[in-house]
């Protein structure tokens, strides 16, 4: 039985991985989580210079879901490279950092010090994130920008490079084909879906930031239909995430055409979930009579 996927030249043991944020980047879920039997960790946001994040509190938790505006705190590509990169290179997993930034110059900084990592496979960027010389509109809210970014990204990164796209968008299918056409080598998605909730007792938000990004059970129906209409527009490869909390999900993911799946909310929830999906995932396919995971990929039209 096959379960090995490749996405832009990288091969994956199988299609499970963690999505970014939700993991640390790796150590913190080490004791729980045997990293070599994942696909991939995908690390924690990390940008050119430590990120304090947003005020308190940061996270509420929502029917199905969680809210989050953590404001992508995180200790700066410097104190990354030499404890977290460091302790990754003991696993034989595939590592994808993720990279943040709120200029194209922050993201291409990071990019360039990342080029010579050797445990390094891919790179995720996330265009989620605010930026300030556009008024704080997101870099993947605008196909254009998006375009900008992810071809000035390609001009440097000597790694392959996916592109992480927020569903806080008219067209997903439009900033995918913008990605794709500015170079890509892979898109993922979808990124958290911006939402709010009020204290009725307090007569506040339960955030300080008042919005906050949507994760978890809730989103994943939103985030098939999305991976399923980019399958439709792109020829690169996805990877799917919103909301898998079981193999099943992940599977729903992967007919609809993800080649790779990531688990996020529900690591907080279940420490062993991402183990219990590669288990699981094998399950089905010798239920289903499968010898190759590829057959699955897109296999609803």
């Amino acid at each position: 039985m096959n379960t090995t996927v490749n996405i832009a030249g990288v091969t994956f043991k199988n299609p499970v991985m963690t999505a970014s944020g939700t993991f640390g980047s790796g150590m913190e879920y080490s004791e729980f989580v045997d990293l070599n039997r994942l696909g991939g960790v995908v690390t924690k946001g990390v940008a050119n210079v430590p990120w304090p994040g947003n005020p308190t509190p940061r996270v509420a938790e929502t029917y199905g879901g969680m809210l989050n505006a953590i404001g992508l705190q995180n200790p700066g590509i410097d104190v990354f490279m030499e404890r977290d990169l460091a302790f990754l290179k003991d696993y034989d997993t595939n590592v994808i950092v993720n990279v943040c930034g709120k200029s194209v110059e922050d993201y291409l900084e990071v990019v360039e010090r990342l080029a010579d990592a050797n445990n390094v496979a891919m790179l995720e960027i996330n265009v989620s994130c605010p930026n300030v010389k556009e008024g704080a509109i997101a870099f993947g809210q605008k196909a254009d920008a998006l375009f900008d970014i992810t071809s000035r990204i390609k001009k440097v990164a000597k790694q392959p490079v996916i592109m992480k796209l927020s569903p806080n968008v008219t067209d997903i299918t439009e900033m995918a084909k913008a990605a794709e056409a500015a170079g890509a080598d892979c898109v993922s998605l979808i990124n958290t879906i911006t939402g709010m909730k009020i204290d009725i007792n307090r007569k506040t938000f339960a955030l300080a930031n008042k919005t906050g990004g949507l994760s978890g059970p809730a989103i994943k129906p939103v985030a098939v239909r999305m991976v399923y209409q980019v399958a439709q527009a792109v020829n690169i490869p996805i990877i799917g995430m919103g909301g898998i909390a079981t193999a099943e999900d992940a599977i729903e993911f992967i007919l609809a055409g993800a080649s790779a799946i990531s688990v996020g909310a529900m690591n907080f929830v279940n420490p062993y979930a991402t183990i219990e999906i590669v288990e699981g995932i094998e399950t089905y396919m010798k239920a289903q009579g499968v010898d190759d995971i590829n057959d699955l990929i897109g296999a609803v039209k």
